[in-house]
Formats: C-alpha cells, structure tokens, sequence
C-alpha cells in the first residue's frame, strides 16, 4: 500500500452521500449471509419436496412448471426465484409488515405471470400439438423474475420523486440503421458460427466457457458490441478538429483530501500547460475537517498554467459542492474532476475540441486505476469492459445514460437549465448526463482520454463506494421514470434503463445462483439434467472472460488479460455488494404506481434539486 493509500484508510471515507437517509438505511455486514443461509434453506426444502415420488408426479420437471414441455432446462429457475424473494423480502430494511408484503407481492406477481406464461403454453399444446420447450421457459421465466424483482423493488423501496424530463427530439435515423444492421450481422455470424462443427467450440464447451449450450448465445452480444464499438471509433476519429481552445473551468468538490489534493491540482496544472487555453481550478472545500484547504490554497498558488482559487461549502453532501462551483462557473464550459482523480495531460486537449460540434453536449473517458492497491488489477478490466468498450460502443447509437463525475465535461449552460445536480441521492452524475441527452444533444466517451481515478485499498472501502453505485441506478429510474413510462419513445428510456434495472436483479442474484446451482449438482437434484455446473461457470466465468479480453485487446492493453482470474474474482465480490446494496433500499408499507403522471400544477416547470 503506497502513503497516500495508506492516509486515505486512516481517513473517515463515510459521508452524506455513502447511505442518503431518506432512501437507504444501515446494513451490517452479517445482513446478507444471513439472507443467504434463510435461502439455501428454502431452496433446499423445496428442492427436496419436489423430488420426493408424490410431488415429482405433478411436478415430472422438479421445478413449479404447470404445462408439458419439451427438453430439459439447466436449472429450477422458479423455485430459484421464489427462494431468493422470500428471503430478500425477510432481510429487506424495513418493519415486518412492509416484509411481509414485500415477499407476498414478489412471490404473488411471479407465479401470476408464470401461470399466464404456462396457460399459453397449455393452450398451444392442446391446439396445435406443439409446446415451448423447458430450455425457453426457464430463461423467460428468469427475465421475467428479474424484472419483477427490479420493478417492485422500485414500487415499494422509498425512492427520489418522479420529476418531468424535457425530450427534445431529434432525428435518430443513423442510430436505428446502425443498430438494425448491426443486430442483423450479429445474429447471422452467431449462427453461422453456432452450426458449423469446429473443434474450438467443442474445446470451450468442455471447458465450460460456452456451458454447453451452443457458442451463438456468447457471441451475439461480443459480436453486436464489436461492431459498435469500432462505429464509435470511426465517429471520434472523423469527430475531431485540430485544436479548440475555449476558457474552461474546472469545479473539484472536495471533502478531507489532504493526502491527494496537491497531486490533483499539479496534474490539472500539467493538463492546462498541454492545453494552452485559460484553465480556473475551483476547489470547492466541502466541510472538510483536515488541511484540505490549506494545501488546496499553496498548491494554486504555485500553478504555472492554471488560476484557481478555493470556496468553502459549509453544506456536506457533494452535490452542494458541486452546485456552489456551478454558480460560481464563469465560463462557457465547465469540467467536472472528482478530488482524487489525476487528469492525464492532454485530457482537455482531447475532450474540448468536440464541442466544436453543436450536438455534443458532454464528453467523458475511460478512468484507470493507479495499479499497486488491492483491487487495482481487477478494476483495469472492469473499466476497460464497462467504460472502454460499453459505453464507447453506446455512443455510435447516442445511447449513452451517463458518464462518470471522475472526469466529465459540459456545456455550463446545461445543468444550470436543468436546474443543477441533484441532492440526496445516488447518481447526480448519470442523471444529468442522462438529461442532457434527452435534450438532444450526445454523450461521447473517448477511449483515449484516459486519467487516473483512485480504487478503494480496503474491503469496507470498496464496500461503502460500490453499494452507493449499485444504488444508484434506482435512484435514477425512480426520479427519470418519465423516460420509462412517459410517451416519449427513446433508447434510453424504453430499452437502457430497464435493462440496467433487470441487470441489477440479474447481478445481485449471481451468489444466490451459485449456491443453488451448487445444490442442484452436489445433491443430485436435477439428475435429468447433467450440464447444471457448466451452465453456472459459463455465466460467472465464460462470457464475461471472453468480454473483458476483447476490450483488452480493443483498447490497446493486452497487459490486462493477466487480471482476468482476479477480474472473475472482483465480479462476484461485486455481485455480493449489488446484494447489500439492494437490502439497504428502505420499503414502504405501500406500492407507489410508477405509471402514475405527474400533475402539471404540482411540479414546477423545471426540476428541483432536491430528490
């Protein structure tokens, strides 16, 4: 562990914004594994009752399936499900009877649509002789409990208000050919690739990277996100002019980053003397207890290239720091940089000059880890994976929702008409991103503009920062969910952000799926079907190696590829955190109707800043 490192763990890195006390309560660290030993039981039980002779004849498939089906399935994806809601609604943050009810509409809704579901199925059979099969069941089955779980965990958990999102439309011709065409390829090489007999396939079969279930279901999305991200590539290589200079000015909102707060200010200053143009560092020193100002002020001081100067914020909560320095921005674009990120030296060189184009409207990187603490190896793939490759790929279909507050430039003018960054939630950076898309104007992400961000040294650390992300996303759906449910037909809304929300459920139900799967296959309850362990590996450890190599590879770091056991390792540890994050949501006796439109007398014209 380097000094820095070593001061920042004896730094209180808990803040207002780690658990927002209206949206998030306590959650100990015994919470979960407690939730995980009330789910092994249910699942054991229930995996044992319908094995036994009497219910194995109602039940031939050992899961709750009410019609015939053809196949088999990989694994009891219902019983699965039902085993997860009843012991996350047990451990949920909230009192009995909001846990109670939480369980019995997770559990009631489930098999309600598994009974439509099954019905159709029935009807079918019965007419035309011909049934889904139990390998297609299962992952509807699995979609559609994810969903359940996202949707009415953001129905009852108490959540930021819905406020009006302004669409401004625009016309998305290019991003809906290039989407049409690129899913058209992928799904042609898919099953090109998946019906010829290739001994590699049979290799990766049997080592579990493709679970046995065919190579086509790996290779759609490496091959649909492939060819994005080199369309990307393209719209930034043909983007760029030579140079474009404006006045910019950087707000750092800072709390107790004595340990860092030179070594960020000196980068910033390198980054303006590669830049050329005027450069004003506004360290906003947000209820800092150290010498954070002290340092912030001698180290401006002695800037070559840059001015800047400090402003105290009484106010503790990052967005306050961050709306101080919006108001006290006198330029026409503003850089946001988090305190402890060092911005490379052509960062601003390479981000200001596609502002030249109208139509952008925020411009952001890829953030590299410092590479000698903890987790350092296995961030470097995740931000390749996530940042590198996603989010560039998103960008050649204007599908960005957000770029991270680490490093991120806008045009002033827009969150100040947006009505600042919000208060008292997770995720100001992303919903703001994501509003100033709906405006009409495009994110790009830059693979190249890359710049140090700190990684979390300790397990509480990382802990702390990644169940405040993972929380996050519901705070964004439930305070957008105008996109969601409002008439206005976009990517973001109608596609990107449900699909972060089922992603969320998918991901913090990936511990819950090994231990079953683990049961399924150690106790020889699914004899009928022998690839269970291979289905549970390939999800966990095939498609995301594949992922995390290919976006080595395309952003130029093959190094990377060494990290990929650690990188296998950090995923499940991630997933555990998605878990504790979703048992800190605090429930609501109640459901709120999400679909419920929101009275034009009631909500001003423009947002609020407060969630």
């Amino acid at each position: 562990m380097s000094d820095a490192e070593d001061k920042r763990e004896q730094i209180n890195y808990i803040s207002v914004d780690s658990a927002p006390k209206r949206f998030a309560g306590p959650v100990s660290e015994w919470q979960a594994p407690k939730m995980l030993v009330l789910f092994t039981l249910l699942a054991t039980t229930q995996l044992w009752v319908v094995n036994t002779d009497f219910v194995s004849q109602v039940f031939p498939n050992r899961d709750y399936v009410f019609s015939v089906h053809s196949g088999r399935h990989a694994i009891a994806i219902r019983i699965f499900l039902i085993s997860f809601f009843v012991a996350f609604a047990a451990f949920s943050s909230g009192g009995i009877r909001e846990r109670t009810l939480f369980a019995l509409d997770l559990v009631l809704t489930f098999l309600a649509g598994c009974a439509v579901f099954d019905l159709a199925n029935a009807w079918g059979h019965h007419l035309l002789g011909s049934s889904f099969s139990l390998h297609f069941s299962a992952i509807a089955s699995g979609l559609f409990g994810f969903a359940v779980y996202s949707f009415k965990l953001l129905e009852r958990g108490f959540m930021p208000a819905r406020i009006r999102i302004e669409h401004i439309p625009v016309s998305q011709l290019r991003a809906i050919l290039r989407l049409g065409v690129t899913i058209a390829m992928a799904a042609i090489i898919a099953i090109w690739i998946g019906g010829m007999e290739l001994r590699s396939v049979e290799v990766m079969r049997n080592w579990t990277l493709l679970g046995g279930i065919g190579p086509g279901v790996f290779l759609f999305l490496p091959v649909l996100f492939g060819q994005l991200y080199l369309l990307a590539i393209y719209d930034v290589l043909t983007a760029r002019t030579p140079r474009f200079t404006p006045p910019v000015s950087v707000i750092v909102p800072a709390h107790n980053e004595s340990y860092i707060i030179k070594d960020t200010i000196n980068a910033m200053d390198r980054a303006a003397q590669h830049y050329g143009g005027d450069v004003h560092i506004l360290i906003m020193n947000n209820n800092s207890t150290d010498d954070t100002e002290e340092i912030a002020r001698e180290t401006l001081a002695a800037c070559t290239a840059a001015k800047g100067r400090v402003i105290n914020v009484p106010k503790p909560g990052k967005s306050n720091a961050l709306n101080a320095g919006l108001d006290a921005c006198e330029t026409e674009f503003l850089v946001r940089v988090d305190a402890d990120t060092l911005v490379g030296e052509d960062n601003f060189s390479r981000a200001m000059p596609y502002f030249t184009d109208p139509a952008v409207g925020v411009v952001g990187g890829v953030p590299v880890p410092p590479g000698s603490a903890l987790f350092d190896r296995a961030r470097l793939l995740e931000v390749l994976v996530k940042h590198g490759f996603y989010s560039v790929a998103m960008g050649a279909v204007n599908g960005v929702v957000g770029i991270p507050g680490m490093f991120v430039v806008y045009r002033t003018h827009h969150p100040r008409y947006l009505g600042g960054f919000v208060e008292g939630m997770n995720g100001e950076d992303t919903d703001i991103s994501l509003r100033i898309g709906e405006l009409g104007f495009h994110s790009v992400v830059d693979p190249k503009i890359r710049y140090i961000s700190e990684v979390p040294s300790s397990y509480r650390h990382m802990r702390e920062q990644r169940m405040r992300w993972f929380r996050s996303i519901y705070h964004i759906s439930s305070r957008c969910r105008d996109l969601i449910y409002g008439p206005n037909l976009t990517l973001r809304g109608k596609v990107i952000l449900p699909y972060m929300l089922i992603n969320s459920a998918r991901r913090a139900m990936l511990v819950p799926l090994i231990i079953f799967g683990g049961l399924e296959w150690g106790l020889a309850f699914n004899e009928n079907t022998p690839i269970v362990w291979q289905s549970i590996v390939a999800v966990t450890t095939g498609a995301p190696a594949i992922m995390a190599v290919l976006a080595s590879l395309l952003n130029g770091v093959p190094q990377g590829i060494i990290a990929l056991p650690e990188y296998l390792i950090f995923r499940v540890l991630r997933a555990y955190f998605t878990l504790e994050s979703m048992l800190s949501i605090l429930i609501d006796v109640r459901a709120e109707d999400l679909e419920r439109v929101i009275r034009l007398d009631v909500v001003p014209d423009k947002p609020i800043r407060v969630a």
